[in-house]
This record gives structure tokens, C-alpha cells and sequence, in this order.
């Protein structure tokens, strides 16, 4: 029979920071992690999480949902989109991110959350 797992965020498994620019919360349920991510206005990923990634761009699949704010990402190939309140989306690895206004974006990810905001090897 399938086990039954709960958590909350308020108290997450770990809190990884973001250069002084948000952080995620990191939940894992049932041995799958999920984020719960808060990036404030100015937050950029070359400028605020690359140093930690060590990447020239963000190498993480990303599946979720945007709470509130809004967020701009840039692929590789220089296309772009914006996602905000209510969007949901799948985003492939290679690409930048910035927060768009004066407003944080939270946003819960059900992808490779394992590696995401961590040095290698970490």
C-alpha cells in the first residue's frame, strides 16, 4: 500500500539562499523534492545564482507553478517568455531569468529540484 507523507512548508527539509535575492524552500515528500521559491525585484539568475551553479547558463528542468509575481526567462537561443499569478510551466534546461517589477516571485517547482541553487558536487 502506498504511504501517505505530509509537509509543509514552514518547515522545510532545507533553505537554500540566493545571493542576498530570495531563497527556496526545499520539501521532500515521499523521497520527491519540491520547492517553494521566493526571488525578489533585481533577482537575476546570470547575476544572482550562476556563481553558485558555476554554469554559463541555468542547467535545471523546471515544472511548476508561479504564486504571485512575474518572471521573464530567456533561452538560449534568445526566445523569451513571461509567466505570472496562476501560470503553470515546463521549462528546459539552458536559459536566464530575471524577476520582472517591484513585486517578489514566489513559485513552487516540482522539477529537478535537487540540483537546483547548489554547487556541484554539494
Amino acid at each position: 500500500m502506498a504511504r501517505v507523507e505530509t509537509k509543509n512548508f514552514s518547515s522545510p527539509d532545507e533553505t537554500r539562499e540566493f545571493k542576498g535575492k530570495g531563497r527556496a524552500q526545499v520539501v521532500v515528500v515521499n523521497g520527491r523534492s519540491v520547492s517553494k521559491s521566493t526571488f525578489e525585484p533585481g533577482w537575476k539568475w546570470s547575476v544572482n545564482l550562476k556563481p553558485i551553479a558555476q554554469t554559463e547558463l541555468c542547467q535545471v528542468e523546471h515544472f511548476g507553478y508561479v504564486v504571485s509575481g512575474r518572471m521573464r526567462v530567456i533561452m538560449a537561443d534568445g526566445s523569451q517568455f513571461e509567466a505570472g499569478p496562476d501560470d503553470l510551466f515546463s521549462l528546459p534546461p539552458g536559459h536566464d531569468a530575471e524577476v520582472i517589477g517591484d513585486e517578489p516571485c514566489v513559485l513552487v517547482d516540482f522539477g529537478q529540484v535537487d540540483t537546483y541553487a547548489k554547487a556541484p558536487g554539494d
